[in-house]
């Protein structure tokens, strides 16, 4: 599904109504009733008591219509506007005035305490406060207000984003509205889906309120979920060769975790192959757990690290391998950072790039940005500060548009791993992850996703096909051991015994539903 920014909404907005001839009025009523349908499934209406805060823009008018819907059937409504009724324009004027006719008690705060009670006494909040225009920090009365929504208790249903959260980044702006369902109109919107603001989502609905699939499924609309993509099918006469043949360069003393997990996360995951090249006291320590991984030893520098020495060897398994995983616990000491940037640069094979190799790597772009071969770089916010250049805060501030110039600079494409983590491919697309959980911030876990990328290149899918399928069942892996276990003390060995089991779903064609975000209400 794609996913908007703000300004790519109004857009079809405008297209829509100016173009398509859709009376606003109609959009706006079609708003209306996709909430009030989810309220019909998941609160009830007769009888029940609402309170509705209103704002002055559409949002707000998107609210009246709620209203005059929840009181035809039967639902006990009380509204609250936070402007003077005298600012609504276009439809929202045209709302206001029916409710006006209606036997609807409707009252201006100037402050948010005469709604405490109603609120106190009500079942339901509906927030059409502010809507996906807020580019500044919540105050005075609205702030005040959300306050007092959040701290009611009652079952709260946000119209097209909690109030208080970016449409454009996910940021939270002072304080926002944590609702227990969302309703989003034509399509979600960025900060539907990136955090913090995902958070206080709840349960979100999609509505396209009648706008044409040709005008929401647009190729110029770069971001969307990262939506379940087919498996090739497994040859029954397959054998490990066929199935990939991966060369991981990984390991250091003392850095024993990550070279296993991510040799055998790719096992794990479908993975034909696995050769791991390693500091050479590193490896009887690995292979007691990892009899499965073809071992290449290799000489080690004073500090137990990979020594340069090693390029021309490592050159030589690289030639015979479908792709290399280069970084996963290399350390960083200064030799093995060179020979780092010197493999980058020269094979000529698709290339992984996690961890330590990432840190190598961003003090010299250029052992990457002049590839031939695809590159696939997995950092997590530390290591895309360091590969960018920008401070933490920065890349906050518009995570999309940093990835997307960050794919172009570097010719990578990038995985920014976190909630709901970022794929970046090099044809300018965006792509939102929708699987995974709170326990997978867990030291190995970015391991595991290494190995299980390269399973999916090794089972026959392009570079960014294997990187979104990768990141995609990481994140079932992780949902599958956080049901057997709980989410706390999770651990990367957990997810990665967890693959066989998520390829095993992801065959049986459950996981596209399971998901994909409620749409057509």
């Amino acid at each position: 599904m794609k996913i908007a920014s703000v300004g790519e909404m109004r857009s079809m907005d405008r297209f829509a109504i100016e173009h398509l001839g859709i009376p606003e009025d109609v959009l706006m009523e079609n708003a209306g009733r996709a909430a009030v349908s989810v309220l019909l499934s998941r609160t009830g209406i007769r009888g029940k008591k609402f309170a509705i805060f209103c704002g002055s823009g559409n949002n707000g008018g998107d609210g009246l219509v709620v209203a005059r819907l929840l009181h035809s059937r039967g639902g006990l409504v009380r509204v609250f506007l936070l402007n003077d009724s005298e600012k609504f324009r276009g439809a929202a004027a045209t709302n206001f005035e029916i409710v006006k006719r209606l036997p609807l008690e409707t009252a201006q705060l100037t402050n948010a305490r005469p709604a405490g009670r109603h609120v106190a006494h009500c079942d339901v909040v509906i927030d059409a406060i502010l809507g996906t225009g807020l580019d500044r920090p919540v105050s005075g009365l609205v702030a005040d207000t959300i306050s007092l929504i959040n701290k009611g208790g009652k079952k709260v249903l946000s119209l097209d984003i909690p109030s208080g959260v970016n449409g454009n980044t996910g940021e939270i702006m002072g304080a926002a509205v944590t609702a227990d369902y969302t309703v989003t109109f034509g399509l979600p919107k960025i900060g539907n889906l990136l955090y913090p603001g995902c958070d206080v989502n709840g349960e979100l609905w999609v509505s396209h309120i009648s706008f044409p699939p040709s005008l929401y499924d647009r190729d110029d609309i770069p971001v969307r979920t990262n939506d379940a993509m087919a498996l090739p099918p497994r040859p029954a006469d397959a054998y490990k060769g066929a199935m990939g043949d991966v060369l991981f360069i990984a390991g250091a003393v003392n850095y024993y975790g990550a070279p296993y997990l991510s040799a055998m996360s790719f096992l794990k995951a479908g993975g034909g192959y696995a050769r791991l090249a390693a500091p050479r006291a590193v490896i009887p320590v690995i292979a007691r757990r990892g009899r499965e991984i073809v071992y290449l030893p290799q000489e080690e520098t004073e500090a137990g690290s990979m020594a340069l020495k090693n390029k021309k060897a490592l050159l030589e398994h690289s030639a015979k391998a479908d792709m290399v995983v280069i970084g996963p616990g290399l350390s960083l000491q200064d030799e093995t950072v060179n020979l780092v940037r010197e493999i980058a640069a020269t094979v000529r094979k698709p290339m992984l790039i996690d961890g330590d190799g990432l840190t190598a790597v961003a003090g010299c772009p250029d052992s990457i940005r002049r590839r031939k071969a695809a590159t696939i770089l997995t950092p997590h916010m530390g290591e895309m500060a360091r590969l960018t250049g920008k401070s933490l805060k920065e890349i906050h501030a518009d995570k999309i548009k940093v990835l997307r110039e960050t794919v172009q600079t570097l010719n990578a494409c990038i995985v920014l791993k976190g909630p709901h983590s970022l794929i970046g491919t090099r044809d300018g697309n965006v792509y939102v992850n929708l699987s995974g959980n709170a326990g997978m911030a867990t030291a190995g876990s970015g391991d595991v996703l290494t190995g299980c990328i390269a399973a999916m290149f090794g089972m026959g899918l392009s570079s960014d096909e294997a990187t979104r399928k990768g990141v995609f069942l990481h994140g079932v892996a992780g949902d599958l051991a956080a049901f057997k276990k709980g989410t706390d003390g999770m651990t990367a060995q957990d997810i990665m015994n967890a693959l066989p089991q998520a390829l095993k779903e992801d065959r049986s064609g459950r996981l596209q539903d399971q998901y994909a975000l409620p749409d057509g209400v």
